[in-house]
């Protein structure tokens, strides 16, 4: 049962609510699905990204902050002004449950403010507040800062780093212990609002629709997900514990993407953190897994680096090394920067010089070397501060590229950087990088599980071989619709919850009498509607293609020699999807079977 959204316009100052329509709650649930349909009308091909009248939207799902299993969690909304599509990032820690007890289910950001301001809500009351003290600070001062500013013991915070107030087009939002909504840029778009950060508290209670029932499902649900093998995995090594399997299966990319396999690698796995840095776990707001890292490295403790960051700042650059990579992590935390975004489009600066494709001329006299902490800490700064040869970096691989006539050679899928699971070994991340709604994404469907042998009956999932094309094309379609639905919940795709339990918590949340196939049906209508508002936003079918460094066969490895077969991958998916083939865009019939009558005559007329 949602609460209603907050709304304010920072232009006017106008400070109002929006109530959610039953059916839209029905038909969508909750976070990145229900913000599609809420910005629906909004995201057209003439809204500018970092105009003042862009939204920003901070969504929880029904279920946020019910100490349900892995669902702490929030999505946060808008235009891409990396890649000018949809844009949606997820993150963990408290905020989003804090936003929940303060009684309301999101933020709808619009306008611009006249100077720098940050947001004070504080249950029903709510305030725009002067953020000259905390302008210019790191995401982890400012949050300190805006707490003693507001004096609520429990306040918590969400924040850009300098890197959005410079509007780099892969900053992010940031809370909690270094949690962060870091992918697609909303950080330059909340950056371009002159809005710093938002402060939350509450102590209100969730709305259940059978609290009883809900409890019982959630308790049985936590209890089983802690025994999972998954769970505890993740428990013990953090994400990064997946890192001596990916490596073996040629699935860990090293020297941007061109190397299967490279010395030394186990040196920065999850085991060899656990032996040596590691201090400590935490977990977002009532998680039972603790995914999250505490690490000493000699300067008393702090985040530890999960596997996306190891890779992208660690052998994605030939880094070898675990304090070097924290260190690294860091400032991307603090500057307030997509670490996946910012590992890959280092490793594409390096890739160029190595090449002979850019020279000290263009990198302001400095020499970049592979396996250098030294240069990718000076990138790192020069990138948030917008500075020289950093200036073209924060504008993303894809324009970096471009501007040294190198467009082909960045590792980027519609202006989004490449994730660190190369499709050669796991070819369905294949289809899950080219039709992702916000570019290339291992959240919209981190399909490497799958090929990995995760593969859920319960939803229609089937297994295939890891290195398989167009058979599994059908399989990738479904297993995005299911983790829609988790993006809707929201919930952590960590997460090893049974199909069925999630509609239990549903059911008992919202007073719903879903099925599974319902379920599914609503991730499926997700999945479309972004499709849908990207077509508009001038995306077509010439858009769903992988760059020319993943098209290669690796030359070593677990994945070695293999080349993906991705037009007749594409031509089964967009059959099992009942996409337009020509144009790309779902089929009327589809939209029409959805009960997207709207979309339709929008797409088709």
């Amino acid at each position: 049962m949602l609460q209603p959204i907050l709304t304010i316009d920072l232009t006017s100052g106008k400070i109002d609510s929006f109530i959610v329509p039953p059916d839209w709650e029905r038909a969508y649930l909750g976070g990145a699905s229900l913000a599609a349909r809420l910005l629906y009308a909004t995201l057209t091909p003439d809204l500018e990204p970092l105009a003042a009248e862009s939204p920003l939207l901070f969504l929880n799902g029904p279920l946020s902050g019910t100490l349900g299993p892995t669902v702490g969690r929030y999505v946060i909304c808008g235009r891409s002004p990396a890649t000018g599509i949809w844009a949606e990032a997820n993150c963990g820690g408290f905020w989003g449950p804090e936003l929940r007890f303060a009684g309301w289910d999101g933020i709808w950001i619009t306008g611009r403010a006249e100077r720098p301001v940050y947001l004070w809500v504080n249950g029903g009351q709510v305030e725009v507040r002067d953020a000259a003290e905390a302008w210019g600070q790191d995401t982890y001062q400012t949050q300190e800062t805006v707490k003693r500013q507001v004096s609520a013991p429990g306040a918590r915070v969400a924040c850009i780093g300098p890197a959005g107030e410079n509007g780099v087009l892969f900053s992010g939002i940031f809370c909690d212990h270094g949690r962060a909504a870091a992918r697609t840029g909303l950080g330059a778009v909340m950056g371009s609002k002159k809005l710093k950060a938002i402060a939350v508290r509450g102590n209100g209670k969730i709305p259940l629709a059978d609290a009883a029932a809900y409890n019982v499902i959630r308790s049985e649900a936590n209890r089983a997900l802690k025994s999972d093998n998954q769970s505890r995995v993740l428990n013990e090594l953090g994400t990064s514990g997946v890192t001596d399997y990916a490596d073996y299966l040629g699935s860990m990319p090293k020297m941007y993407y061109a190397l299967g396999e490279i010395s030394d690698v186990d040196k920065v796995s999850g085991m060899t953190m656990a032996e040596t840095i590691l201090t400590g776990k935490s977990a977002c707001h009532g998680c039972v897994i603790a995914c999250g890292r505490v690490v000493d490295i000699g300067n008393g403790k702090q985040k530890g680096p999960e596997y996306e960051s190891i890779v992208g700042l660690g052998p994605n650059i030939m880094i070898r090394d675990l304090p070097a990579i924290v260190r690294l992590m860091d400032l991307c935390d603090r500057y307030g920067m997509d670490s996946i975004s910012t590992g890959n489009v280092i490793g594409l600066a390096l890739h160029l010089f190595d090449r002979g494709l850019i020279s000290e001329k263009d990198t302001d006299g400095t020499i970049l070397k592979w396996g250098d902490e030294a240069t990718a800490a000076k990138l790192i700064h020069m990138i948030a501060a917008r500075e020289g040869f950093g200036d073209r970096m924060a504008q993303g691989s894809k324009r970096f590229g471009e501007h040294f006539n190198a467009e082909e050679e960045a590792v980027q899928v519609n202006g989004l950087e490449v994730a660190y699971h190369d499709p050669r070994s796991v070819t369905g991340m294949a289809l899950a990088y080219a039709t992702s709604p916000r570019g290339a994404c291992h959240n919209q469907s981190d399909y490497f599980f799958v090929d990995w042998g995760q593969a859920e009956e319960a939803v229609g999932l089937k297994f295939f071989e890891r290195q398989v094309g167009a058979e599994k094309s059908a399989n990738v379609a479904i297993h995005q619709n299911w983790r829609t639905v988790f993006n809707s919940i929201v919930m952590c795709i960590f997460a090893n919850i049974p199909p069925q339990t999630q509609v239990d918590l549903i059911n008992a949340a919202n007073g719903f009498d879903w099925r599974v196939e319902d379920m599914l049906k609503c991730g499926e209508r997700g999945w479309n509607l972004k499709r849908a508002i990207n077509n508009r936003l001038g995306l077509t079918r010439a858009n769903d293609k992988l760059p020319k460094g993943l098209l290669e066969p690796m030359p070593n490895g677990g994945s070695a020699g293999y080349k993906i077969p991705l037009d007749e991958m594409l031509e089964a998916y967009y059959e099992a999807r009942g996409w337009d083939k020509v144009t790309g865009k779902p089929s009327k019939e589809k939209l029409l079977e959805l009960g997207m009558e709207e979309v339709a005559s929008d797409l088709w007329g």
